[in-house]
């Protein structure tokens, strides 16, 4: 009979980095899943927010193909690149999908706006070695103040 000393531990399919949101907000390649062209609607609200302080900055839409005179992706696995967060801005019942996705585009965390939870998505996306947000990124920028910098740019990939 085995021990829980001497069964091998099993391994997530990415290990999990376990940062913050202090650290995700300044990470410079952000998918917002929900982005639109309503400027009142936050989608809009962090879409332009990120594209303006620098943020290289993927619209997601499944309804329309651009948004604010910028491509929009109907998925995330459609993006040119990995984003190194995918921020929802979406109901709760399309989290799973969404994380799914990011999760297949090799996104390192998911950032969850206010009231776009859902339970299931954040255990499966923390299961899959991805790190999890619950905030609102218009806060946590507006804490990197006026006069901060844009994120560092991502190095081109080796041909």
């Amino acid at each position: 009979m085995s021990t829980p000393d001497t069964e091998p531990a099993t391994e997530p399919e990415r290990a999990p980095t376990a940062h913050d949101e202090s650290y995700y907000a300044e990470q410079p390649v952000w998918a917002v899943v929900g982005a639109s062209n309503a400027r009142h609607k936050y989608g809009n609200r962090i879409y332009r927010t990120l594209r303006e302080a620098g943020y290289r900055v993927y619209a997601v839409n499944r309804h329309q193909a651009i948004i604010e005179g910028d491509t929009a992706y109907a998925r995330v696995t459609d993006l040119p690149e990995a984003p190194d967060v995918v921020n929802l801005v979406v109901p709760p019942d399309r989290a799973m999908a969404v994380v799914q996705d990011a999760y297949e585009a090799g996104a390192k965390a998911v950032w969850f706006q206010p009231g776009a939870e859902d339970d299931g998505a954040a255990a499966w996306a923390t299961a899959h070695g991805m790190d999890v947000i619950h905030a609102c990124i218009l806060v946590a920028h507006n804490r990197r103040g006026p006069g901060a910098s844009p994120p560092a740019a991502p190095r081109p990939a080796a041909p």
